[in-house]
């Protein structure tokens, strides 16, 4: 054995040793720290609990807001959804650059601190993103009368790319919360309480949307450029599709609140000492958090400084026993396939709720803040309460999240039969006397009424006829006048409204009945679904960690969030951006020349390659669960079987949650004396 790895035993670490093989009762005083050896312990693990549970908030908060001002980003910068999409992956092509790093040495640095850093990094790039609305200048093409802004101005809307490097920032310094957080509370507290106190984090990380989306939906209220306009003067509400909220005023609320959270991870130790009640529940390999591996030929104490060189050469051998783990790999491939479902569906849900069913960006936000998001954080925590309650074992955990994968799936399914009619436009959807279906752009804008106007068939400045139709402009309606000004603007005279005072308001008319009566069971069945699919989200997760040997915890929880981000977090937003811009059927046109923003869908065709791509991911997945189950149970039974040759204990029944407590149950001071592995060097360490 090497050097590093033994060192001479004092008689108090004998004392140690001696009373691990007799523990004593809970009244007897600490050979270290006397009666009070827990509650310093205790109180430092309930401090980090509550820092990361703050930084877990931060994060959430941040990212669910940038989900939030996924329409306002596309409108502000006039880009399609698929370039939106490059936009919001950016943030996992900032994990994929060091998270690989960060979970392999930060697991043997000094974690609190290391996740301070990444605060501070993710603090930097949320002010970032909020940089180009005070370089940009005033947006002016929504002004009544405004002919639009200056090729020079809009030149400057390519600084979008100042989003793109402040996401990449922020996904820089997300990486290391994650898994060394997790990995900390599981190191340091008692196995029994783990799963719970990992519930209550995650639980925290799903209120943090709540508040992101309800930030959204504030700001997706205020105009852009609140407080440099007078607000009469604009001739758009909330509800059209070129209204852009300020966006950039939540970026600054977020970025000070996760700069906040830094601050507690300054104080927090390397480790945390474990009480004696504590030490007789544990294996040796838990409660030192010895990073040692049959296939490695060097062990290493985490409170010995690293030998990075040393480390960088165990990293191959590390990751290929890592996914030499059958269950840990197909774990991999389940949730590599779930998450591109998960991340498209929640990344352009707002987006969706807006456009099938006419609602604003602010109430779409405002909707998924407190109707949807609570109903997954409750459904997090409730998983974790009957995980913990239940007892549930390895095979129980997966068992349970496929269950309940299954159930929200086909729930999911009746999401088809919610649909919702097109918006009336005249030229795009319906034909000038209302009758005809259409679904063409530019073809069929022009008609008799609006012919000798000449109009241009680009521009986006709907008005709503007294028929219900709406018109692309005041011109292609054939209005020959006007009164009043901003939203209060009437169009009078004009030859395509055949009915009534020929007139027209600004705006695109809100007649969809059918949506408004359909969408209530919409949220309902969202909700419900929501819930269901959540409740085996600890279980799933606490599978994730006990899978695998303890030693390889932080890596496996690193590599799996740098795959998953990867190959689902950051091309899943692109290619469903990319596949709901197919379902556009008037583009907007930029001042210079060039396609800008989708302005109105298709919402037969969106609904189906949105809920179809969803719903298609998600079967495919189902397919690896059921053979994932069938060679976790081989798993189980080869390790139960490894336990008994070993009398009841070694390293293989480490992996598993139910072999574990096996394994305290059955192992007595004489059986772990003739385990094979046994080493009496490991034990004074303690």
């Amino acid at each position: 054995m090497p050097r590093n790895c033994i060192r001479e035993t004092s008689p108090k670490e004998n004392e140690i040793f001696l009373w691990k093989m007799d523990p004593p009762n809970k009244e007897r005083r600490s050979p270290e720290n006397g009666p009070s050896s827990a509650r310093p312990c205790c109180s430092s693990l309930k401090m980090f609990l509550v820092a990361l549970s703050f930084a877990y908030f931060a994060k959430a908060l941040s990212g669910s807001y940038m989900k939030s001002t996924i329409t306002q980003l596309e409108r502000r910068f006039d880009i399609p959804s698929y370039l939106i999409g490059v936009i919001d992956g950016s943030f996992e092509i900032g994990n994929l650059l060091v998270i690989a790093f960060v979970s392999y040495f930060g697991a043997k640095l000094h974690r609190p601190k290391i996740i301070a850093i990444g605060c501070l990094l993710m603090s930097l790039g949320t002010f970032l993103i909020a940089l180009p609305h005070f370089i940009i200048g005033r947006r002016v093409s929504c002004f009544k009368g405004s002919h639009g802004s200056s090729c020079e101005h809009e030149s400057r809307l390519s600084m979008w790319i100042y989003v793109f490097l402040g996401n990449i920032l922020r996904g820089i310094g997300e990486t290391p919360v994650q898994p060394l957080g997790i990995s900390y509370i599981d190191d340091h507290a008692l196995e029994e309480n783990a799963a719970f106190y990992i519930g209550c984090v995650q639980t925290i990380s799903v209120i943090g949307p709540v508040f992101g989306y309800l930030l959204g939906s504030v700001c997706a209220k205020i105009y852009v450029d609140i407080g440099f306009v007078n607000m009469e003067s604009i001739s758009i509400t909330p509800g059209d599709a070129r209204w852009v909220g300020a966006w950039w005023l939540g970026y600054l609320i977020a970025g000070l609140i996760t700069l906040l959270s830094a601050v507690p991870f300054w104080f927090l130790p390397k480790s945390l000492p474990l009480p004696e009640r504590q030490l007789a529940k544990y294996s040796p390999e838990r409660t030192s958090f010895i990073k040692d591996s049959p296939l490695l030929e060097h062990k290493y104490q985490a409170d010995e400084p690293a030998n990075f060189l040393e480390m960088a050469k165990d990293f191959l051998p590390t990751l290929r026993s890592l996914l030499g783990n059958p269950v840990y790999s197909l774990y991999l491939c389940i949730t590599i396939i779930q998450f591109n479902s998960l991340i498209g569906m929640v990344t352009y849900k707002p987006k969706y709720i807006e456009q099938h069913y006419g609602q604003s960006a602010s109430k779409a936000n405002f909707l998924m803040g407190v109707i949807n998001i609570p109903a997954v954080a409750l459904g997090m925590f409730s998983g974790g309460v009957i995980m913990k309650k239940s007892k549930l074992s390895i095979m129980g955990a997966a068992k349970f999240a496929l269950g309940t994968s299954l159930l929200g799936y086909f729930l999911s399914l009746f999401f088809f039969a919610m649909g919702c009619e097109n918006a009336s436009v005249a030229g795009i959807t319906r034909s000038y006397n209302g009758t005809e279906s259409l679904y063409k752009e530019d073809k069929y804008l022009l008609a008799s009424c609006n012919t000798i106007c000449d109009c241009p068939r680009r521009n986006w400045d709907p008005v709503c006829g007294e028929n219900g139709l709406t018109y692309i402009s005041p011109c292609l309606a054939g209005c020959r006048t006007s009164h009043g000004s901003g939203m209060d603007t009437v169009f009078e005279q004009c030859s395509c409204v055949a009915v009534g005072n020929h007139t027209a308001s600004a705006g695109q008319c809100s007649n969809r009945d059918s949506c408004h009566r359909v969408f209530p069971y919409f949220l309902a069945l969202s909700v419900i679904t929501s819930f269901i699919i959540s409740l085996g989200g600890t279980p799933g997760y606490m599978l994730l960690i006990r899978c695998i040997r303890p030693q390889l915890k932080s890596l496996a929880l690193g590599f799996h969030t740098l795959t998953t981000r990867t190959l689902a977090g950051i091309p899943a937003p692109i290619y469903f951006g990319a596949i709901i811009d197919t379902t556009c059927l008037k583009w907007g046109q930029k001042k210079c020349g060039g396609r800008g923003a989708c302005r109105i869908y298709n919402t037969t065709a969106y609904r189906i390659a949105y809920l179809g791509l969803t719903l298609g991911l998600r079967t495919a997945s189902f397919f690896l669960c059921f053979l994932g189950l069938v060679v976790l149970r081989r798993h189980v039974r080869q390790q139960e079987r490894n336990t008994l040759a070993n009398g009841g204990t070694g390293a293989a029944a480490g992996e598993l949650q139910a072999l574990r407590k096996e394994e305290n149950n059955s192992c007595n001071s004489d059986q772990c004396t003739q385990t094979a592995d046994y080493d009496p060097e490991r034990e004074t360490r303690l």
